[in-house]
C-alpha cells in the first residue's frame, strides 16, 4: 500500500490524468533531447586557418580588415609569434608534430619532406591522429607539404582535400579522399582559395547535420600569398601604390658584416626595385580572397550556432622579405622579417581585443590543439600549450590573492639545416667561430702543428702567410687520410656478419691485399644452380679493351702477355654512308640485325633504347615507332606509360636517397688493425681520379644547363629568373626578364632569439663559422652585426645555451626557464644553460 501511494503521488505531481500518458512520454523525450543537445557542446570545435609566406614586418595584415576585426578585435593577438625554421615544409612539419626540425628531420623543402621516413615515424604522431582517436571529425583542406604527391591520405584525417606539390591558384591537382582531381584556369570553379573555403564550410555543415554530438577539427591551409601570386579578378586593380614593404632595411646592401650571401648581395637595380613593388602589390591582392574566406567561415559558424563553442587560430608558416638587405624576394633568413608571423586566437574564455606579449612558436600549435581537445601534451613534443598563458587568474586561498607570475620561455631556437658530420682528419674550425674569420684563422695558425710546412709525421694541414700578411690554411699534398678511403668489401659469406658482434676481425697481414688478390681468393657459390649476375658490376676488373687504329677495331686482352692477345674484330659500320657498297639498310629477308654495341637497339644505329617504342639517336633527337605518330590512341597510351615510369622512378630515387642517408648515419667505426698506409703515388692517383670525376660531373651539369637555356643558375646559389610570361593573371609584368640570387648553400645556421624585460637579441652561428649578434632594442631592423662588441664570456654562455637547444628533445628540455627563476617546475625545463653549462673558451682543445 505504501508503494502504491507513492506512485500515485508522483503521477499527480506531473498533473497526470487518464488519457494523458502520451503527453507525459512526449515531454520526457523532449527533455532527453535537450540534454543531448547540451552535451554535444562539451568539447569545442577547432579551426586552424593558415597562410603561406605571410609576413608581419612588411604590413600584409594592414589590408585584411575583415580578419583583423574578427580575430584581432574578437580574440587575442600575440605580438611575439615566431617560427623555428623559416621554410615551408620544415615549418609545416613542426606545426603538425609540435617538434623542432632537428627532432622530425625535415630540414629543407626537399630533404625528408613527405618522405617515407616522415610517413613512417612522424606523420602518425601528428595532432590530427590524437584528435581523430578521441572522436573528433577531422578535415584538411589546402596545401599540405611541398613534396606531397597525392598517392595516400595522411593518417588522422576523415576528410582530405590536399594540394599535390607546391602552392598554385590555377591549373593544379588535389587529392580528394584518395582520388586525384585536376583543376583548370576558370575562376568560378578552380580558384584555389575559394575551392578550399567552400569545401571546408560544407564539411563543417555536413558534420554538424549528420553527427551533431561530435566536435569538428579542421585545417584550412591557403596558398596565398605564396607564388605565383594569382589574385581573384575582382582584386586585380587593388593597391596600385602599396609601399609597406619599404622598411629601413629595404635595399640596405651590401652588408659586409653579415654572413656570406649578405656580403655577396649588392644594391638592387631599378628593374629589381620595380619588381619588388609589383610583387608586394600582387601578394596583397591574393590576401584579399583569404580575408573573404575568414569572413565566410565566421558566417558559417553563426549559421550553425557553433561560433561560441569554436576555437579559431589564424597564423602563417613563416614570414617573407621583399628587398630587405638587397634580397629581392624569399625567406629562409634568421631575421625577424622571415621568422615573425601573425598569430590570433579566438574562442570560449579568450579575452576579446587583448594583446599578449609572450613568445609563442609554431611548435606550440599541436600542444595547444590537444589542450583544447582535453588531451595532455605527449612528452616527445617540444612545444607547449599557449592556453596556459590565457588562464584567468584564479586563487583558491582568499588570504593569498596574488599568484606567482606565469613561467614561460624567453628564448627559442631558430635553425636551418642539419648538424654537420664531424670529420676526424680536418681542421676543427667549428669551435673557433666566436671570432671573425681572419682572427680565428690567425689564432689557429699559432699552434705548433700548423707552423711547419708539412714536415711532421701525419701532418695534414699547414698555414701559409701571404705577402699581404693574411694567413691561410692549406692541405698538405701527398698525405693520406686514415679511414678516408672506401671500406673494403668483406670476403666472407654474408652469414659471417651475424657473428661479429660489433668487433673487428683482423688477420695477420698488416696490409690489405690488392684488388686482384682479393678477387682470386673470393669464395665460389656453393649452389650449383644458375645465379643472377648484374649486367654492369662496378668492381669488375677490365679484361679487354677495344681500340680503333687506322680505321680498324682491335680487341686487346689485358691479361695476356704475348702479341696473340691483339685480335682484329670485324664489325659492321654503324653510320650511314651512301658511297659504301657494303652498307645495306636491311637484310635480304626483311629482318633487322642486332647492332654490335651496348644499347641493344634494333634498327637504329648507335641509338639508346628508352622505352619499348622510342629511342634516342646520336644527334640527341628522339625517334619512336610509326604508330606513335599516326594513332592518337597509341600516342596517348605511350605518353601515359612514360608518365607512370617517371613517377615510379622518382619515388624509387627518393627511397634510395632515404636508404643512403640512413646508411651514412649508421656507418660503423673503422677498424685500425695496424695497416700500412698506401704509397703516396697511389693516393695521388686516387685523388686525381676523384678530381677528374668531379670535373666531368660539373661539365655535364654545365652542358645540361646550356641545353635548357638556363643562364641564371650559379654554383652554390639559389637563383631565379623572371620574365614577362611568369604571371598569367592581371596585373601583368611587361618590363622584361632578369635574374637574381636570393640564398646560398652555406646559409645553414642555428640561432637563439631572446625577448624578455631586459633583452631583445638574436645570436647566430653559421655553418661556415661566422657569428652574428643583434640587439633589437637599439637596432630593431638588424642593420648592424655587433658581435665584435660582445664580451667573450657572454659569447661563451650563448654558445653553451645554443648547443643545448640544438640537441633538446621534449618540452621539458626545449623550454628552458628564464634566467633568474628558480629551477624546476612542471611546465618549463629544469636546467639553466646560462649558469650550469661549462664555459666555452672558443679555442681548440
Amino acid at each position: 500500500m505504501l508503494v502504491q501511494w507513492l506512485a500515485w503521488t508522483a503521477l499527480l505531481s506531473l498533473d497526470w490524468a487518464p488519457g494523458s500518458w502520451a503527453f507525459t512520454t512526449t515531454r520526457a523525450q523532449g527533455l532527453r533531447g535537450r540534454i543531448q543537445r547540451d552535451r554535444r557542446n562539451i568539447r569545442p570545435n577547432i579551426i586552424l586557418i593558415m597562410t603561406d609566406d605571410q609576413d608581419v614586418e612588411l604590413g600584409s595584415l594592414q589590408v585584411m580588415n575583415k580578419t583583423r576585426k574578427l580575430m584581432e578585435d574578437g580574440g587575442t593577438a600575440f605580438t611575439n609569434a615566431f617560427v623555428s625554421t623559416p621554410m615551408c615544409c620544415p615549418s609545416r612539419s613542426s606545426m603538425l608534430t609540435g617538434k623542432y626540425v632537428h627532432n622530425h628531420n625535415t630540414y629543407t623543402n626537399n630533404e625528408n619532406c613527405s618522405s617515407p621516413s616522415w610517413q613512417a615515424q612522424h606523420e602518425p604522431r601528428s595532432f590530427a591522429v590524437y584528435l581523430n582517436n578521441t572522436g573528433y571529425r577531422t578535415g584538411f583542406f589546402g596545401k599540405y607539404l611541398n613534396e606531397y604527391n597525392g598517392t595516400y591520405i595522411p593518417p588522422g584525417w576523415r576528410e582530405w582535400v590536399g594540394l599535390i606539390k607546391n602552392s598554385r591558384f590555377y591549373n593544379y591537382t588535389v587529392c580528394r579522399n584518395g582520388y586525384k582531381e585536376k583543376h583548370g584556369a576558370e575562376y568560378a570553379t578552380d580558384y584555389f582559395t575559394d575551392l578550399i573555403t567552400n569545401d571546408s564550410t560544407n564539411f563543417f555543415r555536413m558534420s554538424k547535420r549528420m553527427y551533431p554530438h561530435r566536435p569538428v577539427m579542421m585545417v584550412i591551409s591557403h596558398a596565398a600569398p605564396h607564388g605565383p601570386e594569382d589574385s581573384a579578378p575582382q582584386y586585380a586593380e587593388h593597391f596600385p601604390n602599396a609601399s609597406q614593404h619599404i622598411t629601413p632595411s629595404y635595399n640596405y646592401a651590401p652588408n659586409m658584416d653579415k654572413h656570406w650571401i649578405m656580403q655577396y648581395t649588392g644594391p638592387m637595380k631599378p628593374i629589381h626595385m620595380e619588381f619588388t613593388n609589383f610583387l608586394h602589390r600582387k601578394r596583397l591582392q591574393t590576401l584579399m580572397s583569404v580575408d573573404d574566406s575568414v569572413q565566410k567561415v565566421f558566417e558559417m559558424l553563426e549559421e550553425t550556432g557553433e561560433l561560441d563553442n569554436t576555437y579559431i587560430i589564424y597564423t602563417a608558416d613563416h614570414g617573407y622579405h621583399i628587398g630587405q638587405f638587397g634580397l629581392i624576394k624569399g625567406k629562409s633568413m634568421p631575421y625577424d622579417f622571415d621568422i615573425r608571423v601573425p598569430f590570433f586566437l579566438r574562442g570560449p574564455n579568450i579575452e576579446a581585443g587583448a594583446v599578449n606579449p609572450h613568445m609563442v612558436l609554431n611548435i606550440d600549435l599541436a600542444p595547444t590543439i590537444l589542450h583544447i581537445a582535453g588531451l595532455d601534451t605527449p612528452p616527445d613534443m617540444d612545444g607547449k600549450s599557449i592556453l596556459k598563458l590565457l588562464e584567468q587568474e584564479k586563487t583558491g586561498n582568499r588570504f593569498k590573492p596574488n599568484r606567482k607570475p606565469k613561467v614561460w620561455r624567453d628564448t627559442f631556437l631558430v635553425e636551418r639545416g642539419k648538424i654537420l658530420r664531424k670529420k676526424e682528419d680536418s681542421v676543427n674550425t667549428q669551435q673557433t667561430n666566436s671570432l671573425p674569420k681572419y682572427k680565428k684563422v690567425k689564432e689557429t695558425c699559432q699552434q705548433a702543428e700548423f707552423q711547419t710546412p708539412c714536415e711532421q709525421p701525419g701532418q695534414r694541414w699547414h698555414c701559409v702567410e701571404e705577402i699581404t700578411g693574411k694567413w691561410r690554411i692549406q692541405k698538405c699534398k701527398g698525405g693520406s687520410k686514415e679511414g678516408s678511403g672506401k671500406r673494403a668489401r668483406s670476403l666472407k659469406p654474408r652469414s659471417s656478419y651475424d657473428n661479429r658482434e660489433g668487433g673487428c676481425e683482423c688477420g695477420d697481414a698488416l696490409t690489405s691485399p690488392a684488388r686482384t688478390g682479393r678477387r682470386s681468393h673470393r669464395p665460389l657459390s656453393a649452389s650449383s644452380g644458375h645465379r643472377y649476375r648484374p649486367r654492369f658490376v662496378h668492381t669488375r676488373q677490365t679484361r679487354s679493351l677495344s681500340v680503333e687504329f687506322e680505321g680498324q677495331i682491335y680487341d686487346i686482352d689485358l691479361q695476356a702477355d704475348d702479341q696473340s692477345a691483339v685480335r682484329r674484330r670485324v664489325i659492321s659500320k654503324r653510320h650511314y654512308d651512301p658511297e659504301d657498297p657494303e652498307f645495306h639498310p636491311g637484310s635480304d629477308d626483311g629482318s633487322e640485325e642486332m647492332l654490335a654495341d651496348d644499347t641493344n637497339a634494333v634498327g637504329y644505329p648507335n641509338s639508346v633504347k628508352v622505352t619499348h617504342k622510342c629511342y634516342i639517336l646520336m644527334n640527341d633527337s628522339v625517334h619512336c615507332e610509326r604508330e606513335i605518330y599516326q594513332s592518337s590512341r597509341a600516342w596517348k597510351d605511350h605518353k601515359s606509360y612514360v608518365d607512370q615510369e617517371i613517377e615510379a622512378l622518382q619515388d624509387k630515387i627518393k627511397n634510395l636517397r632515404e636508404v643512403r642517408g640512413h646508411l651514412k648515419r649508421t656507418r660503423p667505426d673503422e677498424c685500425d688493425c695496424g695497416r700500412k698506409r698506401e704509397p703516396a703515388h697511389e693516393s695521388d692517383a686516387k685523388a686525381q681520379l676523384y678530381n677528374e670525376i668531379r670535373r666531368r660531373k660539373k661539365e655535364r651539369k654545365e652542358k645540361k644547363r646550356q641545353r635548357k637555356g638556363d643562364d641564371c643558375s650559379l654554383p652554390g646559389l639559389t637563383c631565379f629568373a623572371h620574365n614577362n610570361d611568369h604571371w598569367a593573371t592581371a596585373p601583368l609584368w611587361t618590363l622584361g626578364g632578369f635574374c637574381a640570387c636570393t640564398s646560398s648553400n652555406n646559409n645553414t645556421y642555428w640561432c637563439l632569439r631572446t625577448i624578455n624585460e631586459t633583452h631583445n637579441t638574436l645570436f647566430c652561428e653559421f655553418s661556415t663559422g661566422f657569428l652574428e649578434y643583434f640587439d633589437l632594442n637599439s637596432d630593431p631592423y638588424q642593420l648592424t652585426n655587433t658581435v665584435n662588441t660582445v664580451d667573450r664570456d657572454v659569447l661563451n654562455s650563448l654558445h653553451a645555451q645554443l648547443m643545448e637547444m640544438r640537441s633538446c628533445q621534449g618540452y621539458k628540455q626545449c623550454n628552458p626557464r628564464p634566467k633568474g627563476l628558480d629551477a624546476g617546475g612542471k611546465d618549463g625545463g629544469s636546467y639553466e644553460p646560462h649558469s650550469t653549462q661549462p664555459i666555452w673558451d672558443g679555442r681548440q682543445s
